[in-house]
Protein backbone atom coordinates (compact mmCIF):
# COMPACT_ATOMS: atom_id res chain seq x y z
CA UNK A 1 0.00 0.00 0.00
CA UNK A 2 1.00 4.06 -0.26
CA UNK A 3 1.30 6.14 2.25
CA UNK A 4 -2.17 7.15 1.55
CA UNK A 5 -4.11 4.61 3.12
CA UNK A 6 -6.70 3.18 0.06
CA UNK A 7 -10.47 4.52 0.60
CA UNK A 8 -11.23 0.65 1.67
CA UNK A 9 -8.71 0.16 4.45
CA UNK A 10 -9.73 3.83 5.55
CA UNK A 11 -12.45 2.43 8.20
CA UNK A 12 -10.04 0.10 10.08
CA UNK A 13 -7.25 2.68 9.89
CA UNK A 14 -10.07 5.01 11.66
CA UNK A 15 -10.32 3.02 14.65
CA UNK A 16 -6.80 2.00 15.23
CA UNK A 17 -5.21 3.37 18.24
CA UNK A 18 -1.68 3.41 20.03
CA UNK A 19 -0.90 3.17 23.48
CA UNK A 20 1.50 4.06 25.23
CA UNK A 21 4.52 2.54 23.92
CA UNK A 22 3.68 2.83 20.42
CA UNK A 23 2.14 -0.41 20.08
CA UNK A 24 -0.97 -0.11 17.57
CA UNK A 25 -4.28 -1.87 19.19
CA UNK A 26 -8.14 -2.26 17.81
CA UNK A 27 -11.32 -2.57 20.24
CA UNK A 28 -13.76 -5.25 19.30
CA UNK A 29 -16.90 -3.65 19.73
CA UNK A 30 -15.77 -0.89 17.25
CA UNK A 31 -14.54 -3.53 14.46
CA UNK A 32 -17.52 -4.70 14.67
CA UNK A 33 -18.76 -2.24 13.42
CA UNK A 34 -16.67 -1.65 10.51
CA UNK A 35 -17.46 -5.26 9.73
CA UNK A 36 -20.81 -5.06 9.65
CA UNK A 37 -21.78 -6.78 12.59
CA UNK A 38 -25.12 -5.40 14.00
CA UNK A 39 -25.51 -7.84 17.00
CA UNK A 40 -22.10 -8.30 19.63
CA UNK A 41 -23.43 -11.30 20.28
CA UNK A 42 -23.25 -12.51 16.80
CA UNK A 43 -19.92 -11.02 16.76
CA UNK A 44 -18.73 -12.46 20.20
CA UNK A 45 -18.70 -15.58 18.11
CA UNK A 46 -16.36 -14.57 15.41
CA UNK A 47 -14.00 -13.50 18.61
CA UNK A 48 -14.65 -17.03 20.06
CA UNK A 49 -13.47 -18.57 16.88
CA UNK A 50 -10.53 -16.52 16.58
CA UNK A 51 -9.30 -16.99 20.10
CA UNK A 52 -9.07 -20.73 19.62
CA UNK A 53 -7.41 -20.39 16.26
CA UNK A 54 -4.85 -18.12 18.41
CA UNK A 55 -4.40 -20.69 21.33
CA UNK A 56 -3.44 -23.30 18.24
CA UNK A 57 -1.41 -21.45 16.76
CA UNK A 58 0.79 -21.36 19.80
CA UNK A 59 0.42 -17.80 20.88
CA UNK A 60 -1.03 -16.58 24.25
CA UNK A 61 -4.60 -15.45 23.84
CA UNK A 62 -4.67 -13.24 26.60
CA UNK A 63 -1.38 -11.26 24.95
CA UNK A 64 -3.30 -10.53 21.67
CA UNK A 65 -7.25 -10.68 23.09
CA UNK A 66 -6.62 -8.29 26.04
CA UNK A 67 -10.36 -8.33 28.00
CA UNK A 68 -11.52 -4.66 29.22
CA UNK A 69 -14.56 -3.56 30.78
CA UNK A 70 -16.25 -0.56 29.71
CA UNK A 71 -19.33 1.33 30.56
CA UNK A 72 -21.93 2.38 27.96
CA UNK A 73 -25.22 4.13 27.70
CA UNK A 74 -28.06 2.57 28.68
CA UNK A 75 -32.01 3.24 29.11
CA UNK A 76 -32.95 6.88 30.48
CA UNK A 77 -28.87 8.33 30.81
CA UNK A 78 -28.10 4.68 32.54
CA UNK A 79 -24.82 2.67 32.06
CA UNK A 80 -23.86 -0.55 32.08
CA UNK A 81 -20.76 -2.24 32.11
CA UNK A 82 -19.60 -4.84 29.33
CA UNK A 83 -16.89 -6.54 28.15
CA UNK A 84 -14.55 -5.64 25.10
CA UNK A 85 -11.54 -6.67 23.76
CA UNK A 86 -8.09 -4.71 23.08
CA UNK A 87 -6.80 -6.63 19.70
CA UNK A 88 -3.65 -7.05 18.62
CA UNK A 89 -2.85 -6.71 14.69
CA UNK A 90 -2.70 -10.10 14.59
CA UNK A 91 -6.02 -11.02 16.87
CA UNK A 92 -7.95 -8.83 14.48
CA UNK A 93 -6.20 -10.66 11.41
CA UNK A 94 -7.40 -14.14 13.05
CA UNK A 95 -10.97 -12.69 13.68
CA UNK A 96 -11.36 -11.47 9.45
CA UNK A 97 -10.11 -15.16 8.82
CA UNK A 98 -13.09 -16.17 10.88
CA UNK A 99 -15.82 -13.49 9.88
CA UNK A 100 -18.88 -14.21 7.58
CA UNK A 101 -17.18 -14.75 3.95
CA UNK A 102 -20.08 -13.52 2.55
CA UNK A 103 -19.46 -10.05 3.53
CA UNK A 104 -17.25 -8.05 1.21
CA UNK A 105 -15.69 -6.00 3.74
CA UNK A 106 -14.85 -9.19 5.31
CA UNK A 107 -12.69 -9.54 2.61
CA UNK A 108 -11.06 -6.62 2.86
CA UNK A 109 -10.08 -6.65 6.16
CA UNK A 110 -8.44 -9.87 5.91
CA UNK A 111 -6.40 -8.23 2.86
CA UNK A 112 -5.40 -5.16 5.18
CA UNK A 113 -4.92 -6.98 8.32
CA UNK A 114 -2.63 -9.39 6.44
CA UNK A 115 -0.42 -6.64 4.57
CA UNK A 116 -0.20 -4.99 8.11
CA UNK A 117 0.50 -8.40 9.81
CA UNK A 118 3.57 -9.29 7.05
CA UNK A 119 5.01 -5.46 7.59
CA UNK A 120 4.96 -5.74 11.46
CA UNK A 121 7.19 -9.21 10.58
CA UNK A 122 9.60 -7.45 8.03
CA UNK A 123 9.97 -4.70 9.80
CA UNK A 124 11.09 -6.52 13.47
CA UNK A 125 13.42 -8.90 11.41
CA UNK A 126 14.72 -6.01 9.38
CA UNK A 127 15.26 -3.99 12.90
CA UNK A 128 17.35 -7.31 14.27
CA UNK A 129 19.59 -7.32 11.64
CA UNK A 130 23.26 -5.32 12.07
CA UNK A 131 24.10 -2.39 9.22
CA UNK A 132 25.99 -4.96 6.80
CA UNK A 133 22.69 -7.09 6.60
CA UNK A 134 20.39 -4.20 6.16
CA UNK A 135 22.50 -2.75 3.67
CA UNK A 136 22.21 -5.95 1.67
CA UNK A 137 18.52 -6.26 2.10
CA UNK A 138 17.58 -2.86 1.13
CA UNK A 139 20.19 -3.11 -1.64
CA UNK A 140 18.25 -6.26 -2.96
CA UNK A 141 15.13 -4.54 -2.92
CA UNK A 142 16.70 -1.75 -5.17
CA UNK A 143 17.38 -4.03 -7.62
CA UNK A 144 14.15 -5.20 -8.35
CA UNK A 145 12.53 -1.56 -8.06
CA UNK A 146 15.32 0.15 -10.61
CA UNK A 147 14.72 -2.91 -12.91
CA UNK A 148 10.50 -1.56 -12.36
CA UNK A 149 11.60 1.95 -12.99
CA UNK A 150 13.49 1.44 -16.29
CA UNK A 151 10.62 -0.61 -17.38
CA UNK A 152 8.51 2.33 -16.65
CA UNK A 153 10.49 4.66 -17.87
CA UNK A 154 10.80 2.98 -20.84
CA UNK A 155 7.21 2.55 -21.45
CA UNK A 156 6.85 6.60 -20.83
CA UNK A 157 9.18 6.99 -23.71
CA UNK A 158 12.40 6.80 -22.32
CA UNK A 159 14.52 4.81 -25.22
CA UNK A 160 18.29 5.59 -25.99
CA UNK A 161 20.84 5.06 -23.31
CA UNK A 162 21.57 8.93 -22.71
CA UNK A 163 17.77 9.42 -22.18
CA UNK A 164 18.01 7.02 -19.77
CA UNK A 165 21.15 8.67 -18.07
CA UNK A 166 19.60 11.93 -18.16
CA UNK A 167 16.82 10.43 -16.84
CA UNK A 168 18.88 8.77 -13.52
CA UNK A 169 20.90 11.66 -13.30
CA UNK A 170 17.57 13.94 -12.86
CA UNK A 171 16.35 12.14 -10.11
CA UNK A 172 19.72 11.54 -7.83
CA UNK A 173 19.62 15.83 -8.98
CA UNK A 174 16.29 16.32 -7.04
CA UNK A 175 17.50 14.12 -3.66
CA UNK A 176 21.27 15.51 -3.67
CA UNK A 177 20.51 18.47 -4.01
CA UNK A 178 21.50 19.43 -7.54
CA UNK A 179 24.46 16.55 -7.01
CA UNK A 180 24.69 14.65 -10.26
CA UNK A 181 25.87 10.95 -10.40
CA UNK A 182 29.46 11.68 -11.11
CA UNK A 183 29.83 14.56 -8.55
CA UNK A 184 28.29 11.51 -6.09
CA UNK A 185 31.40 9.21 -7.30
CA UNK A 186 34.07 12.20 -7.08
CA UNK A 187 33.02 12.95 -3.71
CA UNK A 188 32.60 9.08 -2.26
CA UNK A 189 35.62 8.83 -3.92
CA UNK A 190 34.65 5.83 -6.05
CA UNK A 191 35.97 5.22 -9.75
CA UNK A 192 33.96 5.41 -12.37
CA UNK A 193 33.12 1.68 -12.55
CA UNK A 194 32.25 1.39 -9.03
CA UNK A 195 28.32 1.67 -8.06
CA UNK A 196 27.58 4.37 -5.84
CA UNK A 197 24.44 2.30 -4.70
CA UNK A 198 27.30 -0.26 -2.97
CA UNK A 199 29.28 2.45 -1.48
CA UNK A 200 25.96 3.93 0.70
CA UNK A 201 24.96 3.05 4.32
CA UNK A 202 21.56 2.07 5.04
CA UNK A 203 19.99 5.16 5.43
CA UNK A 204 20.89 6.76 2.33
CA UNK A 205 19.84 3.56 0.74
CA UNK A 206 16.50 3.67 2.16
CA UNK A 207 15.89 7.53 0.88
CA UNK A 208 17.06 6.40 -2.35
CA UNK A 209 14.52 3.59 -2.45
CA UNK A 210 12.08 5.68 -1.16
CA UNK A 211 12.82 7.96 -4.31
CA UNK A 212 12.93 4.52 -6.79
CA UNK A 213 9.42 3.37 -5.77
CA UNK A 214 7.47 6.63 -5.20
CA UNK A 215 9.16 7.69 -8.97
CA UNK A 216 7.89 4.33 -10.74
CA UNK A 217 4.75 4.67 -9.18
CA UNK A 218 3.56 8.58 -9.91
CA UNK A 219 4.67 7.99 -13.82
CA UNK A 220 2.77 4.63 -13.90
CA UNK A 221 -0.50 5.48 -12.39
CA UNK A 222 -0.24 9.13 -14.11
CA UNK A 223 0.36 7.53 -17.03
CA UNK A 224 3.25 10.01 -17.87
CA UNK A 225 4.54 9.93 -21.57
CA UNK A 226 7.57 11.44 -23.08
CA UNK A 227 11.31 11.80 -22.20
CA UNK A 228 11.05 14.98 -20.69
CA UNK A 229 8.11 14.56 -18.74
CA UNK A 230 9.39 11.02 -17.47
CA UNK A 231 12.60 13.01 -16.66
CA UNK A 232 10.81 16.02 -14.65
CA UNK A 233 8.83 13.81 -12.95
CA UNK A 234 11.86 12.07 -11.70
CA UNK A 235 14.04 14.90 -10.56
CA UNK A 236 10.49 16.08 -8.60
CA UNK A 237 10.51 12.67 -6.47
CA UNK A 238 13.74 13.29 -5.91
CA UNK A 239 13.11 16.74 -4.23
CA UNK A 240 10.19 15.65 -2.77
CA UNK A 241 11.76 13.40 -0.70
CA UNK A 242 14.28 15.26 0.10
CA UNK A 243 12.25 17.94 1.62
CA UNK A 244 10.31 15.01 3.92
CA UNK A 245 13.86 14.24 5.55
CA UNK A 246 14.33 18.12 6.05
CA UNK A 247 11.49 18.14 8.02
CA UNK A 248 11.64 15.41 9.86
CA UNK A 249 15.13 16.28 10.79
CA UNK A 250 16.71 13.56 8.97
CA UNK A 251 20.04 13.55 7.56
CA UNK A 252 20.43 14.36 3.89
CA UNK A 253 21.75 11.88 1.89
CA UNK A 254 24.77 13.82 0.58
CA UNK A 255 25.95 14.11 4.67
CA UNK A 256 25.88 10.22 5.26
CA UNK A 257 28.90 8.89 6.37
CA UNK A 258 30.26 6.21 3.50
CA UNK A 259 31.00 2.63 4.97
CA UNK A 260 34.23 1.27 4.90
CA UNK A 261 33.04 -1.82 3.21
CA UNK A 262 31.14 -2.28 0.03
CA UNK A 263 27.74 -4.41 -1.24
CA UNK A 264 30.45 -6.67 -2.88
CA UNK A 265 32.64 -6.76 -0.06
CA UNK A 266 30.13 -7.25 2.70
CA UNK A 267 28.56 -10.36 0.04
CA UNK A 268 32.21 -12.07 -0.33
CA UNK A 269 32.88 -11.97 3.17
CA UNK A 270 29.65 -14.09 4.17
CA UNK A 271 29.98 -16.20 1.21
CA UNK A 272 33.56 -17.25 2.29
CA UNK A 273 32.44 -17.35 5.90
CA UNK A 274 29.51 -19.44 5.02
CA UNK A 275 32.16 -21.32 2.59
CA UNK A 276 33.90 -22.17 5.84
CA UNK A 277 31.12 -23.30 7.71
CA UNK A 278 29.92 -25.73 5.10
CA UNK A 279 33.72 -27.39 5.22
CA UNK A 280 33.56 -27.84 8.93
CA UNK A 281 30.09 -29.27 8.98
CA UNK A 282 31.40 -31.80 6.35
CA UNK A 283 34.69 -32.26 8.29
CA UNK A 284 32.64 -33.25 11.43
Amino acid sequence: MSNLIAIEYQGFEQIKHTDEAGNEFWFARELAVVLEYAEWRNFSKVVDRAMLACQNSGHKVSHQFVEVNKLIEHGKGGKRKVVDYQLSRYACYLIVQNGDPRKEVIATGQTYFAIQTRRQEVADYFNQLDEDNKRLVIRGDIKQWNQMLAETAHNAGVITDDEFAQFQNAGYMGLYNGETVLDIHRRKRLSPKQKILDHMNSQELIANLFRISLAEEKIRTEQVQGTYAATATHNQVGREVRRAIERVGGTLPEEQLTPNKSIEQVQREQLNRLKAQKTLMLDE
